[in-house]
């Protein structure tokens, strides 16, 4: 068995779990309520706060479905209790980000300040500048984790971190490999 899969999945006393015959999930929990269709193969089965996820054969396709289902499963039970929150860092002289309503505008070296509206249920936030770093910081946060990690990438597609100076947008804890400039002509004319 998949040992992602077989990894029972802990539901607090705070989280009504539920589901229908064709394996539609919901999860209702104190920040909101997810749902997502379950592959109707897989069974699930809730006892004493544990959610166990079974698979009926050990085919390609239903080892392949085991796992992915159980964490997506968990991710909601995650997402209703704490949620998510993905970090971005804006790098560079000018490059600023400022919260206008619910929207955030960044200025990244374009003509123009480029605004960004966040979907429903994903919040953003300017965390202010990193003395050390002087970088601006921006988290995105909401219950759905793959909503909040497409946002967070679309921010960063805004302007993807370049390598000569490392300007540019790129998540807390990404490392941006650095290069080596033009080495530039050394010495006088050539006679």
């Amino acid at each position: 068995m998949s040992r992602i899969g077989r990894a029972p999945i802990t539901v607090p006393a705070k989280v009504q779990l539920t589901w229908t015959e064709g394996n539609f999930v919901t999860v209702k929990g104190p920040k909101g309520e997810l749902s997502q269709q379950v592959d109707p193969a897989l069974t699930l089965k809730l006892e004493n706060g544990t959610l166990e996820v079974t698979r009926p054969s050990d085919s390609k396709d239903h080892k392949s479905i085991h796992g992915l289902y159980r964490t997506l499963i968990n991710n909601m039970v995650v997402g209703v209790t704490t949620g998510f929150t993905k970090q971005l860092e804006i790098h560079g002289v000018g490059y600023r980000a400022s919260k206008v309503g619910n929207n955030l505008v960044i200025v990244v070296g374009y003509s123009h300040p480029v605004e960004v509206q966040p979907p429903a249920g994903v919040t953003l936030a300017v965390d202010g500048v990193d003395a050390a770093t002087k970088a601006t910081k921006i988290s995105v946060s909401g219950i759905d984790k793959q909503v909040v990690g497409e946002v967070a990438a679309s921010i960063r597609r805004i302007r993807k971190p370049e390598p000569y100076k490392g300007k540019g947008i790129r998540y807390a804890a990404e490392k941006i490999r650095r290069k080596a400039g033009k080495a530039g002509k050394v010495g006088g004319k050539k006679k």
